[in-house]
């Protein structure tokens, strides 16, 4: 069976990072091997929680994986904490990628163009590292802009494009996903571009690869919940190493999450707790 190493937080409330990762990779018929960067209560959305760091703890892990001779088929990173766990998760890809293992980053910094508390330069930095390292990458808009520019240009960039019509936003982030392949090497996968049309909400996604730009696009229901990018990411890492085309492993994405925010959206489910998804997980098994 192939086998994902998944560096992530685990959060014991909220439906995210290694909760939301786990059994959709598992489901898609891959080993889901996590190694934890914290221990959580609950998701950082929620009023309070706590925190167990789990930094200084990497290092150690990742030693007894090397004892074990393991060798990952694929590698996806997602929350990091700050540019110290960034660093650890370099070292991680520097240790067990191979020439076949393929890696996705999730580089979470930001959303709506608003940096997150946990944002600093270097982190950034880290971050431009683990891309460069990657196969897919999966920002949103304000992540793809931090990556491009940092924290100042983002600001800019995002004021100038707050007022763009719909078909403008789209031509805009069409722009900026050309950027980032070029920039960085890799498939990007922009996400989470809401946008309207003719008096409809939509959120679209623009696969980027160098010869070609792929739009997978389905409307807009309720507002932001989380763990749906975790989810989003999982379900690409899980198809990646098993071959699928990443326009098929996204529309099957979109396709689940719809779903289990319909699902939350009838229950009237608070945003921090996340998605219905648990119902719709058969979905994402290979039928044989």
């Amino acid at each position: 069976m192939k086998k994902i190493a998944v560096l992530n937080d685990l959060s014991g409330m909220g439906k995210c990072s290694l909760t939301a990762a786990i059994p959709v990779i598992s489901v898609m018929g891959v080993q889901a091997c996590p190694l934890p960067t914290a221990i959580l209560s609950a998701q950082t959305g929620f009023p309070s929680y706590y925190c167990d760091d789990y930094t200084d703890r990497m290092d150690i892990l990742m030693d007894e994986w090397q004892k074990m001779d393991f060798h990952p088929d694929g590698i996806y990173t997602g929350f990091l904490a700050d540019a110290a766990q960034a660093d650890k998760a370099v070292d991680f890809i520097q240790r067990f990628k191979k020439k076949e293992t393929k890696v996705l980053v999730d580089p979470v910094m930001g959303d709506d163009g608003e940096e997150y508390p946990i944002y600093t330069e270097e982190l950034c930095e880290k971050m431009r590292m683990l891309v460069r390292e990657a196969a897919v990458i999966t920002p949103n808009i304000t992540e793809a802009l931090l990556l491009l520019y940092g924290r100042e240009k983002m600001h800019t960039e995002w004021q100038k494009i707050s007022g763009f019509s719909g078909e403008e936003l789209l031509k805009y982030v069409q722009t900026i996903g050309s950027l980032l392949t070029e920039k960085f090497d890799v498939e990007a996968v922009i996400t989470g571009i809401s946008h309207e049309e003719d008096g409809a909400k939509y959120i679209s996604n623009l696969i980027c690869k160098k010869a070609a730009q792929t739009w997978v696009t389905t409307k807009k229901e309720g507002g932001s919940y989380s763990g749906t990018g975790d989810l989003f990411a999982s379900i690409l890492s899980a198809g990646m190493v098993k071959g699928t085309d990443t326009a098929a492993s996204v529309q099957k994405a979109v396709n689940f999450l719809a779903k289990g925010i319909h699902d939350a959206v009838e229950e009237g489910t608070d945003r921090n707790e996340g998605i219905c998804f648990e119902t719709y997980l058969y979905e994402l098994a290979d039928v044989k």
